[in-house]
């Protein structure tokens, strides 16, 4: 797989906001607004962002930093830096072949890449790509056997972790998908559909690149089991729940990550299921609204069992100061989710690539202007 050429100018892309822009120029207005909505009123999507901005800096001035060492580890895998690229289901749509794209970015920055569930790439396609870890992202489209075949497609291929996501027992209510009947995206070629034909033709680099990728993707890491007759059973979504976590702990022997934890309570309940590390996430704002912000949960996860296991979050990240702070509250690595995208839709490998560039050069420089050698030094002191 070839790194195509970038039709924009690197040099004039200073944040993750420039991407975001960039990215709704070229999607159609259907793919943008899955990327870039929320559920419901949007609040905890918005929340999630803004909870960075209430937390001020406390910098050591004068102290004179050269070099900062970014690096930390995230179970057992050692990181350039705290940031883990999230599962975003359809990335294909994004851009063709956007998982492939996602993991040879990934793997170049030396951090780690999460397979969604909902990918055009099979599982044993990236295991050969990647050039680092990989994690899968475990929902259950197709029920539980679809679901215990890709966990032992996943251990064949040797991806080192399973990440399970909890809190999307049912899908979250995500207007803008339902005003644009983006629902399609799941099922059925939607670029055929009528309804969207204005959005696809302004967008000709999208539809020809679609085109050429064959179209909607085959989803080939949820094989439905066939039944006596021979038929498969319809792709249904099945919602995942705690019980669900126990046969999936006993299919899974490394480590075990669980995604979607905002309470102490879960925290504790995921500690007891067998989680080998946590994931404070309200996904994004894309599932219950008016939750809190990740950050602010994050807080109340620490609190609780922050000795006890290794606590990762996403949710607003859109800078490395975002990082920093995350950091010093308690997370050991945050998860990028939209940025990444944006980042994917602007020019696939080489757009995710500078993604993770930009985030690198605002954390360090964060650092720097903190007077904090390192990220594994961060801590409450620096932020108020």
């Amino acid at each position: 797989m070839r790194r195509q050429r970038l039709s924009f100018d690197e040099s004039r892309i200073a944040s993750i906001e420039d991407l975001r822009r960039l990215a709704q120029k070229r999607l159609p207005k259907v793919v943008f607004d899955y990327v870039d909505g929320g559920a419901d009123g949007e609040v905890t999507m918005r929340a999630n962002q803004s909870a960075f901005q209430s937390i001020a800096f406390r910098p050591r001035t004068g102290i004179g930093v050269s070099n900062c060492d970014l690096r930390t580890s995230v179970l057992n895998h050692k990181l350039s830096f705290p940031v883990i690229l999230a599962p975003i289901g359809h990335s294909c749509v994004i851009y063709p072949r956007g998982e492939l794209a996602a993991v040879r970015a990934a793997g170049a920055a030396n951090t780690i890449y999460i397979l969604p569930t909902l990918s055009g790439e099979a599982i044993e396609d990236i295991s050969k790509w990647s050039t680092g870890p990989v994690w899968y992202q475990l929902s259950l489209w197709g029920g539980r056997e679809a679901a215990e075949a890709a966990i032992e497609r996943a251990n064949r291929a040797g991806l080192s972790g399973l990440v399970v996501t909890i809190d999307s027992f049912v899908g979250g209510n995500r207007e803008r998908d339902i005003r644009n009947g983006a629902g399609k995206l799941a099922a059925g070629n939607f670029v055929s559909r009528i309804p969207y034909l204005p959005q696809f033709i302004v967008r000709p680099r999208w539809l020809v690149n679609y085109l050429r990728n064959g179209g909607m993707p085959k989803w080939p890491n949820i094989v439905v089991p066939t039944n006596a007759s021979g038929r498969s059973s319809e792709m249904r979504y099945v919602g995942l729940a705690w019980q669900d976590v126990v046969w999936i702990r006993e299919a899974w022997k490394r480590p075990m990550i669980i995604k979607g934890v905002l309470t102490a309570n879960d925290a504790r309940r995921a500690i007891d299921a067998g989680a080998d590390a946590l994931v404070v996430s309200n996904h994004g704002g894309r599932q219950l609204d008016c939750v809190p912000s990740s950050l602010k949960a994050l807080s109340e996860v620490v609190d609780a069992v922050g000795t006890e296991t290794q606590i990762l979050m996403d949710g607003g990240i859109r800078r490395g100061s975002d990082i920093a702070k995350a950091v010093c509250v308690g997370a050991r690595a945050v998860l990028c989710g939209r940025a990444f995208a944006y980042g994917l839709a602007a020019g696939g490998e080489t757009g995710v690539a500078l993604v993770l560039s930009i985030l690198r050069n605002e954390l360090e420089r964060t650092l720097k202007l903190l007077g904090c050698e390192s990220v594994e030094a961060l801590d409450p002191s620096y932020v108020s």
